[in-house]
């Protein structure tokens, strides 16, 4: 009888993760608004017509981007694995991905991005290397080197891992 009490605690203990989850989908309305900040900021900079100025803009869109698109996929995806399955009774679009991402296969999509996303916040200090010295363009490229070598690790790992 006890031992029946503490199962069901830390099976039904998954649900205290689904704020977590909620947290994550109120911070894309944060993203979203820091989207729209740029755009607004841009628009009315005198930089506007300076192909540097607007790469460097668009590096930022696709940055802001990048971390949406990981902070969405990691929770519906987490939701999915930890709490309980998103079951909709409509037939509404669901993104092929829904419900096929394991925690294996997240962990590779995380590290993917925070590798894109470390290429781009790079490409941009390369842009704007005046404004940075040696020093710290050498640790961001120290920085951006062990996440791109920590994903091929796990890549390695995940293809030698014993599969069912």
């Amino acid at each position: 009888m006890v031992e029946r009490f503490v199962e069901s605690v830390v099976f039904y203990s998954r649900w205290l993760l689904a704020p977590f989850f909620v947290g994550l989908a109120l911070g894309l309305l944060l993203l979203l608004v820091s989207f729209v900040n740029e755009y607004i900021h841009f628009l009315w900079s005198p930089g506007v017509f300076h192909s540097k100025e607007t790469t460097l803009f668009i590096l930022e869109l696709i940055d802001l981007t990048l971390i949406a698109s990981l902070v969405a996929m990691v929770t519906i995806a987490g939701y999915e694995n930890f709490v309980s399955k998103i079951d909709f009774k409509d037939k509404i679009e669901r993104p092929d991905w829904m419900g096929k991402v394991d925690f294996a296969s997240l962990k590779l999509k995380v590290i993917s991005a925070l590798v894109a996303i470390s290429s781009i916040e790079l490409l941009k200090v390369f842009l704007n290397s005046g404004y940075y010295d040696e020093q710290e363009i050498l640790w961001r490229v120290i920085i951006h080197s062990v996440f791109v070598v920590s994903g091929l690790l796990f890549a390695l790992t995940e293809k030698f891992m014993p599969h069912k």
